[in-house]
């Protein structure tokens, strides 16, 4: 939205924002976060629950705000679980995965009443099974996450279906019926795979739901695994560069809702869970920058702002191996016309802190707000908010038409807080000559 030209989020001007909480900084509105879950879950079929990958945007704010409208979470270390807990999402809703969970994660799973931990190995299924027998517990709910012998297109960072670290090869589960039922604590309830991420192509989804779907049953049938539980992943992607379409959302969940009503016909107790991250958050946010300078290099027109890669990684290009630009727009202006093409950088001394290469925008002067839009998911979570110590941004959430400061920005103290320096004026010991 515009006011007077400058854009706005539930009718507060983004320079009044920016004004009372500095920038550089993110700004989510709950009004595009509300239409994107509500938008989806009104059309996916009701047996499917939608979880919130936490690692795209693990901030409470949105996190809480998700999990009251319905969503559960997909957890995959202690401050996730943790974060997920305080956002008040039920451990009935939540599931934890990853390839490498620690002793203290596994422990913190089994005591913590979760939906079911997510097995990355048959090793790790056997650990947690000690462990279970070690404290106690009986019954502790698991799921397998098998990497699938089929393959699919259309994936922007493949995650299964070729040699990875996440899951067991479906060859490997089938081949460990003994050794599951020799478990003693652990319940295998379920099965879990992803194919991968960034999907635009609706087709290309449903199919992965099919298969997904295919192998859990016969994986079901050949070891006996029961299918309480599966989750078929997410993947969905959203648009972020020119030449790209979003999805059909109509035709990607009737295709999903076909093949959902077939396996619940056979199996209308098992639950089953869709898990998305960047299509629920991406378009709710936008990275706000202040312009410090803007200044001519050989011909080339350059924006200085007090923000850049250390704060938004995924802006350069989300895996791409040829730079291309997210959407970025001049919010002081953002109801004009582009007049010139503009090189967006931060403030960092390196060459590769840039966010927008030869970006059209109206006139630029020092002191504009300029947004990096559908930044909502991968932003202060991918970046590495280190370099240079300049630390991380504000997190701001337009909630009910009022601004609310969900994550302070970092400051001095914060980053040197932790540290700690040697007295070096002292004496020092060796072990040598004593």
């Amino acid at each position: 939205m515009t006011t007077d030209g400058e854009f706005q989020v539930q009718g507060l001007p983004v320079s009044e924002i920016a004004a009372e909480f500095g920038t550089p900084l993110y700004v989510y509105d709950t009004d595009v976060l509300r239409d994107v879950y509500q938008g989806l879950r009104s059309r996916m079929h009701p047996g499917v629950d939608i979880f919130l990958s936490l690692k795209a945007n693990p901030n409470i704010s949105v996190i809480g705000f998700l999990g009251a409208l319905g969503a559960g979470a997909e957890v995959s270390s202690l401050a996730e679980l943790e974060t997920a807990r305080r956002a008040g999402i039920d451990p009935q809703n939540t599931i934890f995965l990853g390839p490498g969970k620690t002793r203290a994660e596994l422990e913190a799973c089994a005591a913590a009443g979760l939906h079911a931990v997510v097995c990355e190995s048959l090793e790790e299924v056997e650990a947690l099974d000690g462990l279970a027998a070690a404290t106690g517990l009986d019954r502790l709910p698991v799921m397998l996450r098998v990497n699938p012998d089929f393959r699919t297109k259309g994936s922007g960072l493949a995650m299964g279906g070729k040699p990875r670290q996440f899951g067991i090869d479906v060859a490997d589960v089938r081949g460990a019926r003994r050794r599951l039922k020799g478990l003693r604590r652990v319940h295998v309830m379920g099965l879990h795979a992803y194919m991968g991420t960034r999907f635009l192509n609706h087709e290309d989804l449903v199919h992965n739901t099919r298969e997904i779907l295919a192998t859990a049953e016969s994986l079901s049938e050949e070891t006996g695994i029961e299918l309480r539980t599966v989750d078929f992943g997410g993947g969905f992607g959203v648009p972020y560069f020119d030449n790209e379409t979003g999805l059909d959302l109509s035709a990607l969940t009737e295709g999903i809702n076909g093949v959902v009503g077939e396996f619940l016909e056979g199996r209308p107790e098992c639950r089953l869970i869709n898990e998305l991250g960047r299509y629920l958050t991406a378009r709710c946010g936008t990275y706000v920058t202040r312009a410090l300078f803007v200044k001519e290099s050989m011909g080339e027109q350059f924006v200085v702002a007090d923000g850049g890669t250390n704060h938004h990684m995924a802006a350069v290009g989300v895996g791409s191996f040829v730079k291309r630009n997210f959407p970025i727009r001049s919010l002081t202006r953002y109801a004009e016309e582009p007049v010139g093409t503009y090189t967006v950088t931060g403030p960092l001394c390196t060459p590769n802190d840039v966010i927008g290469k030869r970006v059209a925008l109206p006139p630029v002067a020092a002191g504009d707000l300029i947004g990096v839009e559908l930044s909502g998911a991968y932003g202060p979570s991918a970046s590495p908010g280190l370099f240079l110590s300049h630390g991380f941004p504000a997190e701001v959430m337009v909630h009910g038409g009022a601004a609310h400061l969900v994550r302070s920005r970092d400051t001095v103290e914060d980053l040197l807080g932790k540290q700690r320096l040697i007295d070096f004026r002292s004496p020092l010991t060796t072990s040598q000559g004593a």
